[in-house]
């Protein structure tokens, strides 16, 4: 079977058959789309999840989802109004395919008429001053008005103020948990008049999903990749709001920060940023001056820079490939291309050999192209 073409919309089955590889234990974004791409669809490469776990030297194959729970997850996500898109399907923010972590299906409820290709993300402290919630409010009003869809995590302080005072042009709040379990507790109505007002809720993490602490820079991944630029005001030198910044360089879009008082510690971040070379945000206009100027660039979401053709007739890799790409990884992420080069092992032969250290749960991925020994 051939990997569908860009635009088409999943049969029930086909999408039934993504959401139980998306769900099976060890298989995140840029794994399923290495099996998608070397077995054709999500079928076949749930027939030869086994086999490459085997290979892996790993002794319990990862949990495989059936086909009855995923129609019930699928079944949950109508009952409430929403609907699950894939990447490719007409519904998929544009966006945010385009980063290399792209979530290969998400929840959305809302926002069926929402502007996805002009967003602006807003993100900063929980513990805003009243004059930082103040100015994002006052960001996300006016861009609003300018026609931009407001981007945040539905977090207290800045994220709050962001969506509130765009409730009336459109705004998406991004979860870091499932559709049925909103964080914080207290801006359920927030999420409510969302929804009310023609806004959205965006989730990758299943029904029932109850947010940790290690969910929230995931979730942060996509306030920036669902955005053309992001925004901080106010925030702390280690911060949720500086990782949503570095996810934003890294996907090549804007970052803007809003300066502030050096004794103020929620200022540090945002004033660090500057020094590194975010434009400076005094209003809108700064912000709309720099988008204009610079589009990011549109990568395809299925085609890393590392990931060429794959030689379907390449001969297996041997347990001596195994054992030298193992000896060059480490706990410290190093690039894909850096392996190849170190082991000079073809690129078929580590590209496989990933795959199944992957789906046996002894390698992590970063950011799409880095990856690591599990500590």
């Amino acid at each position: 079977m051939q990997p569908r073409t860009e635009g088409q919309t999943l049969t029930r089955p086909q999408r039934t058959a993504w959401l139980r590889l998306i769900r099976t234990e060890n298989v995140g974004p840029t794994t399923f789309r290495q099996l998608l791409n070397r077995y054709g669809s999500a079928e076949a490469a749930l027939d030869q999840l086994h086999g490459l776990v085997r290979r892996s030297g790993t002794a319990n194959p990862p949990r495989v989802p059936s086909i009855s729970e995923m129609e019930d997850e699928i079944a949950q996500i109508e009952r409430r109004g929403a609907r699950l898109v894939a990447s490719g399907e007409p519904g998929y923010p544009p966006l945010l395919r385009h980063i290399p972590d792209a979530p290969p299906l998400v929840t959305i409820a809302g926002g069926e008429n929402l502007s996805w290709k002009f967003t602006i993300g807003i993100v900063g402290a929980r513990n805003a001053s009243a004059a930082g919630q103040k100015l994002a409010g006052l960001l996300a009003r006016e861009l609003g008005d300018e026609g931009y869809t407001v981007v945040s995590g539905l977090a207290r302080g800045i994220d709050t103020a962001a969506h509130a005072a765009s409730l009336r042009t459109g705004t998406v709040a991004v979860l870091a948990g499932g559709l049925d379990h909103l964080y914080p507790s207290e801006n359920i109505p927030l999420a409510e008049a969302i929804l009310e007002q023609g806004g959205a809720l965006l989730t990758e993490m299943p029904m029932g999903w109850e947010p940790r602490a290690r969910d929230f820079p995931r979730r942060n991944r996509l306030v920036s990749g669902l955005s053309l630029g992001v925004v901080v005001v106010e925030a702390a030198k280690r911060s949720g709001s500086l990782i949503t910044a570095r996810m934003a360089l890294e996907q090549n879009r804007e970052v803007f920060a809003v300066p502030g008082s050096p004794l103020d510690p929620r200022a540090e971040g945002g004033n660090h940023l500057i020094k590194e070379g975010a434009h400076l945000v005094t209003g809108v206009p700064d912000i709309i001056e720099a988008l204009t100027a610079s589009i990011p660039t549109r990568r395809r979401a299925f085609e890393p820079e590392w990931e060429p053709e794959l030689d379907l007739e390449a001969e297996a890799p041997t347990e001596g490939d195994r054992g030298r790409l193992l000896q060059a990884l480490s706990v410290t992420p190093v690039a894909v291309d850096t392996l190849i080069a170190e082991t000079g092992l073809p690129v078929s032969a580590v590209q496989t050999l990933l795959l199944e250290l992957d789906l046996g749960g002894q390698i992590e991925w970063s950011g799409g192209q880095l990856v690591a020994l599990r500590g």
